[in-house]
């Protein structure tokens, strides 16, 4: 069983740069892929990032690609969403989700976050 408990979220302007971190309770922490989704108002999660459980592969979604990027640290048990030149099309609620096996957008992970809200808006 893993908790995960998403931080960092909040009121940016356009062009800004936010780190939304994930704080994961529970054993095993280093044997579970790690990424992020989000949901837009109005529209269905979406795959954002992931990375494995080493850390060694990690993916991003296309739309996000060079400005987003995920890390994680196993000593801390945490998985990090660092994101810049931040757009308003970014505005929505950034989910944690933790997976046996692999993140990937199409396949539900094994646990989720409660989300936090990022807004971008001038």
């Amino acid at each position: 069983q893993v908790q995960l408990v998403e931080s960092g979220g909040g009121l940016v302007q356009p062009g800004g740069s936010l780190r939304l971190s994930c704080a994961a309770s529970g054993r095993d922490f280093g044997k579970y892929a790690l990424g992020w989704f989000r949901q837009a108002p109005g529209k269905a999660r979406e795959f954002v990032a992931a990375i494995s459980w080493q850390g060694e592969s990690t993916n991003v979604e296309d739309s996000v690609k060079g400005r987003f990027s995920i890390s994680r640290d196993n000593a801390k048990n945490t998985v990090y969403l660092q994101m810049s030149d931040l757009k308003s099309e970014d505005t929505a609620v950034y989910y944690c989700a933790a997976d046996n096996w692999k993140i990937a957008a199409g396949r539900n992970p094994d646990y989720w976050g409660q989300g936090t809200q990022v807004t971008v808006s001038s």
